[in-house]
């Protein structure tokens, strides 16, 4: 059954993951009616502990995220013991799947959504990286999910499309972020119906078009970007073109529909889940229990 979710990024995005700042997020969700949330365990809080916690909010897990810059710049046996210990909390909170993305290339986060400093050697040796850590979260009981980010090693579509070719379906799954591939300047509709025998989660994400061009944001870093508020937008108000979108995923996509609005573009963080949890509720009807 698909569900609504909600990821608390804009809670602690800068206040940092700690219960007082997810009991705000959580307060918040179980009075808009939000069912579902992204599983982030505290360090100090067992799966166990967590599910208790969360569900006293009315509240159940959906798929986190593992990260990794999967570069020159990372361990790989230090990301490989990090994985299995990722993969062993997120499998106890009775998940199967999670989103797997890169981030962040200095150059990138610096020059974001134009590829900036692209460098063959480091692409492939990623590819390779995120191959060997997709390997370890099956192992262990995780289907990984690409999720395109900007600021990473995977941010333009050609370098989406080499890792999700190169490694093929049996090694990598498919989880969209429809704004951070709008950013990119990739159509986040057509991406879906090109990968539609791999997707098994999303991200649902909306774009005010002011940023979009790059010479709009000429001498812009990422964060100062989003903190425009111009930049994300709650779902329904940007120029993501949603209609196209949930017809490119395929009737049997069983994965939930996540609402993420990194940077709310109005006063609350309460408001802009109110608003996209509404839309969401029409836009995806037929969709969810």
């Amino acid at each position: 059954m698909n569900r609504i979710a909600a990821n608390p990024i804009p809670y602690w995005s800068r206040a940092g993951k700690t219960r007082e700042v997810f009991d705000a997020a959580f307060r918040d969700f179980q009075e808009i009616g939000f069912t579902a949330v992204k599983a982030d365990v505290p360090e100090d809080m067992g799966p166990a502990e967590y599910l208790d916690w969360i569900g006293g909010y009315g509240l159940a897990p959906s798929l986190s995220l593992f990260n990794s810059a999967f570069d020159e710049t990372v361990d790989m046996a230090e990301e490989v013991e990090r994985a299995k210990r990722f993969a062993a909390t997120q499998t106890a909170l009775g998940l199967d799947r999670t989103m797997i993305s890169s981030m962040s290339v200095p150059a990138r986060i610096a020059q974001p959504a134009v590829g900036a400093g692209f460098d063959a050697g480091r692409l492939a040796r990623a590819i390779d990286n995120c191959g060997a850590i997709c390997r370890v979260l099956q192992t262990e009981g995780l289907r990984p999910l690409h999720h395109s980010h900007v600021g990473g090693v995977f941010e333009t579509a050609d370098e989406i499309i080499r890792l999700l070719d190169d490694l093929g379906p049996d090694v990598i799954g498919f989880g969209p972020d429809t704004g951070h591939l709008t950013w990119a300047g990739v159509d986040p509709a057509a991406f879906i119906a090109r990968y539609a025998d791999r997707i098994g989660g999303i991200h649902i994400k909306d774009c005010f078009p002011d940023l979009l061009a790059p010479s709009a944001r000429s001498g812009m870093a990422y964060h100062e970007v989003q903190a425009t508020k111009r930049l994300w937008a709650e779902p329904g108000l940007g120029v993501v073109d949603f209609d196209a979108v949930l017809a490119a995923i395929p009737d049997d996509y069983d994965g939930d529909f996540m609402i993420e609005v990194d940077e709310p573009s109005v006063a609350s963080k309460l408001e802009s889940h109110r608003i996209s949890y509404h839309w969401a509720q029409h836009a995806v009807a037929a969709r969810v229990g």
